[in-house]
Formats: C-alpha cells, structure tokens, sequence
C-alpha cells in the first residue's frame, strides 16, 4: 500500500489502532500538507518536496499508463468514480480503467475485492476518506489481485469536478485545507481549527520528550 498522510490522518492514528497498524504496514507513507512539514521541521528534519496526494497521484497513473496497468478507481458518491475516469482518461494519454465502483454498494469487503480481481487492475484507487480507505485497503489489497493500493482521499471528487480544488499557489504552500475549510466550514472546523493546533502541540511534545 501506498498512504499520504497529513495531520489529520495522524491525529487519527494516535487513537486508531487498525490506522496505526496500516500505516505501520505500508509499503510507502508519503507526507502532504504543511503540518506534516512543520512537524518534521521541528525534529530538525525536512522533506524535499511535499506530496499532495491530488497532484501525486496523478504521476502515479502516468507511470501506471506508461506501463500498461490496469487501474480501478473505487469510492466517492455514485456517478463520481465514473465522472473521473473519464476525465482522467482524456488528461492522460493511455490510462487504461478497466473499473469503477462508487462507495455506497453496501457489498461486502469480498465482494468489492472480487470486482477488483475480476476486472484485472493492477493499481487500485481507493477514495473512501480516512481512516477507512487505508484500513480497507490493508486488509483486502491482497484479496484484490492488485499490485498496488493506494488511498486518496478527495481525488476522485476533484478529477470529477464535484469539488473545486485550491489554487495552485495554496497547493504549493500546502494550505490548500484553508480553500477547503472555506469549503464546507460545518464539515471541515473541527478537523482544522482543532486537529492542526492539536497536531502540532503533539510534533512539539514528542521534540521534547526524553530519550
């Protein structure tokens, strides 16, 4: 598995024990957003570049079409995941979808891992928001048949044009949780008004602990 992971995410971790172990077990955990960043700052480390898991993932299929994959894009509200694999098909040049499946089915997990199987992907979008995208795909990536199973938050939304995204600057500046916050300030306060402080306290926390 392949996991972005930003403050939220994190703060997530601290109490979720089937998060923690997922990340723990990923293949590649990849930072996105500035929190992280001011995190790693203060342990007197620094990532070269911060992943957006929007802009990132869209290398991800360029290298998946670039070799042939077959790619199934799994989550979001019904009609999104079909909406963005055909925007995403014409974005980039020999993306092969072989599927989609929007989030609310109510099937099991075997079921879904076997529409997964069934279509051949070897990379697998999961947009079911965290904890439960990295926690599904920890546990039935295997059963998939996919080689890769990366979790994306928001992307298929965005691809999709069901949500407008940031402007590049706020992406490049890793606030783009400003623009989203803007968003939908009902949904969205707690995660940032509350997480991001609370993320941070618990960065200078570890910095400063003993041993």
């Amino acid at each position: 598995m392949l996991a972005y992971v930003n403050a939220h995410t994190l703060n997530l971790a601290v109490h979720d024990h089937d998060l923690r172990r997922a990340l723990n077990r990923s293949a590649l955990v990849m930072n996105d957003g500035l929190g992280v960043s001011l995190a790693a700052r203060m342990s007197g480390e620094r990532f070269p570049e911060n992943l957006n898991g929007s802009d990132f993932t869209v290398q991800l299929l360029e290298l998946a079409a670039a070799i042939g994959w077959g790619v199934f894009l799994l989550g979001g509200e019904p009609g999104v995941a079909g909406t963005a694999a055909d925007r995403l098909g014409e974005r980039i040049e020999g993306l092969r979808i072989v599927g989609t499946c929007h989030g609310f089915t109510g099937e099991s997990d075997d079921l879904l891992a076997q529409r997964v199987r069934d279509d051949g992907a070897e990379m697998l979008i999961v947009a079911f928001g965290s904890p439960r995208q990295e926690t599904w795909i920890d546990r039935n990536l295997e059963a998939t048949g996919a080689l890769i199973g990366v979790g994306v938050g928001a992307f298929l939304d965005f691809s999709a044009g069901k949500v407008v995204r940031a402007p590049r600057w706020m992406n490049i500046l890793g606030i783009e949780w400003c623009f989203r916050l803007l968003q939908e300030p009902r949904r969205l306060w707690r995660r940032y008004i509350v997480g991001n402080p609370l993320f941070l306290l618990r960065a200078w926390h570890d910095r400063n602990r003993p041993g």
